[in-house]
């Protein structure tokens, strides 16, 4: 029989988004209306649903502000403060969540994968940096899907290469809780404790009938110790 598969969101999950993409909203934001956002604002967005796509997040909050830039203005500022030159990106602020050896040791009982919101050339970046030495098959970013989270179509991609496979999908907001159950899939939370709404989010979870809550992925092996 097959190992079963952790299925891996990517922001706030295996990496730390807090110094990349939640700063290069609140950053691009203040370039086209002036006022800076608080990571308790940006949190809020996220806790609604239905933004998971950064870059569409920032043009709905400049737009409401009454700021009238199109679209792609929008979008290419704030890729060149994620990306810069290749040298100060935003991007490179990121920290890996895992603990040295963690992944390495569910990697001996699950196989995994990655559906994320990010373009996959753009994880597979971030894969090489930090955790060359791990394999994520198959990995579905933005553009392998037609629908965005919380559509569960890049989930359900995963699992239909990967018929009777038991698999688990964790991830950092309700958009991954509902593309989960969506999908039919079990739902590992991730609310870290230093999130500005931490309280929120986990009730959020519940209400998604999470399989489980934990800080971080550090703590996913006492998810399974049971």
């Amino acid at each position: 029989m097959s190992r079963p598969i952790l299925i891996f969101d990517m922001d706030g999950v295996l990496v730390d988004v807090t110094e990349s993409y939640r700063e290069t909203i609140a950053r691009t934001v203040e370039h086209f209306t002036g006022r800076r956002l608080a990571p308790a604002e940006i949190q809020q967005f996220k806790n609604q649903g239905g933004w998971n796509d950064d870059w569409k997040l920032s043009h709905h909050i400049v737009a409401k502000a009454g700021v009238d830039a199109p679209f792609e203005a929008v979008k290419a500022h704030f890729q060149s403060i994620f990306h810069g030159n290749g040298a100060d990106g935003l991007m490179l602020r990121e920290q890996w969540v895992a603990r040295p050896g963690a992944l390495e040791k569910l990697n001996r009982e699950f196989r995994f994968a990655l559906f994320t919101g990010r373009p996959k050339w753009e994880a597979e970046l971030t894969l090489r940096r930090f955790a060359p030495e791990l394999e994520f098959s198959p990995i579905v970013g933005m553009d392998e899907v037609r629908r965005q989270k919380p559509d569960p179509e890049g989930l359900l991609q995963i699992l239909h290469a990967n018929p009777g496979a038991k698999a688990y999908y964790v991830g950092d907001t309700v958009d991954d809780a509902r593309c989960a159950r969506a999908a039919g899939a079990p739902f590992i939370g991730i609310a870290s404790p230093a999130n500005p709404l931490y309280v929120d989010l986990v009730f959020l979870f519940q209400d998604e009938s999470a399989y489980a809550i934990v800080d971080d992925i550090n703590y996913l092996e006492e998810v399974f110790a049971a």
